[in-house]
């Protein structure tokens, strides 16, 4: 049992047994008894251990048997395999301290997900999608306006959303899961704003479009066209660029990008598939993007990143109902117990903190 939790975190700190070894002050030979429980570590190891892993020594002693299942990685072909295990051991720690969670709640404030009802049966052609996705708008509530926060949006439909420190690579877009049944979105922790929000978009796209899709459209295409309409409307890019364009300007696509959430590349997609502008007008555009440097970081300020604050809201829950005490509850925050006080001091006010 605590062999297995040892593992769990190594994997997710991407560390070797040999790294490990020596942050701990151990050999990597003990590591490998104590993985595959040949040896129990003392009291004074587990602690060392606790420290070099980054976890709370309560850690090695949860009891929870996570599997992501039906796993979908984004441009994940070139990362090596080290760094997809930490990414899935980030996760599933992230996904064992939730679950904890819900196991002290009487009742699960969480409504389970379900697809809106008369989604079509086949999607034919593109642009189809765009009706799948006012179809979700509508039975969501969210009407044709930006969406403020995406994150919250999902949580709040039973989408269990995580971001991770592991996903830095310009070379990952994300990961799509299920866990018991819910689905797992995660995207990383610092990227910018519209790029979570637009991988957060299209994985809901492949969750909404799972089956629908004729055989000659392409799925991931697919998932990309419901993301740019789920984020911006049809009729609020007529209103916003009018019917038909000759050119944009790079300005009013930065000024669209922050009242939107979604990137300027993503506005230009837009403009191209509404035929507001040609495909010729969107090619130049679009090489003019990549002799900028824009296709990597767009002009301007940065898009804020997205938090997660249903966990916290039910930690602290939790907490108020006596249902958890302090140390339980700074153990599923994954903070010390001085940490959380400083969390609690509702002079602050800095609820954020509990996601840093």
């Amino acid at each position: 049992m605590i062999g297995d939790r040892i593992h769990q975190a190594r994997k997710s700190s991407g560390l070797s047994m040999r790294a490990l070894g020596e942050k701990a002050g151990i050999s990597a030979m003990a590591i490998s008894k104590y993985e595959n429980n040949k040896s129990t570590p003392s009291s004074a190891v587990m602690l060392s251990l606790a420290r070099s892993l980054g976890v709370r020594i309560e850690y090695f002693f949860r009891v929870s048997q996570v599997e992501l299942k039906e796993v979908e990685y984004r441009k994940h072909s070139r990362l090596p395999k080290k760094v997809l295990n930490q990414i899935e051991g980030d996760v599933i720690e992230q996904i064992e301290r939730y679950l904890e969670l819900e196991e002290f709640l009487p009742v699960s404030p969480i409504e389970l997900f379900s697809l809106p009802a008369g989604l079509p049966e086949l999607i034919g052609n593109y642009d189809e999608i765009e009706t799948v996705s006012a179809k979700v708008r509508q039975a969501w509530r969210l009407g044709s306006n930006p969406i403020p926060d995406l994150i919250d949006t999902l949580e709040e439909r039973g989408i269990k959303v995580f971001r991770s420190t592991a996903l830095h690579s310009n070379k990952f877009d994300g990961l799509a899961a299920r866990v018991n049944g819910t689905p797992v979105i995660v995207v990383g922790r610092d990227w910018p704003g519209d790029r979570q929000r637009f991988t957060l978009a299209h994985e809901l796209g492949h969750l909404a479009l799972a089956g629908r899709l004729a055989e000659y459209l392409d799925e991931e295409s697919a998932a990309n066209r419901f993301a740019g309409a789920l984020l911006a409307p049809a009729s609020e890019v007529v209103k916003e660029l009018g019917y038909q364009r000759k050119s944009l300007e790079p300005t009013e696509l930065c000024v669209l990008k922050h009242a939107y959430g979604l990137s300027m590349q993503g506005w230009l997609y837009r403009a191209r598939d509404l035929n507001v502008i040609s495909q010729v007008t969107f090619q130049t555009m679009y090489r003019m993007f990549a002799a900028r440097g824009w296709r990597k970081e767009e002009p301007g300020p940065r898009y804020n990143p997205e938090k997660p604050r249903l966990f916290i809201q039910l930690v602290f829950h939790a907490f108020a109902e006596d249902l958890i005490g302090e140390s339980k509850a700074a153990e599923l925050l994954g903070k010390s117990l001085s940490e959380f006080r400083t969390i609690r001091n509702v002079e602050l006010c800095e609820p954020e903190a509990a996601n840093q």
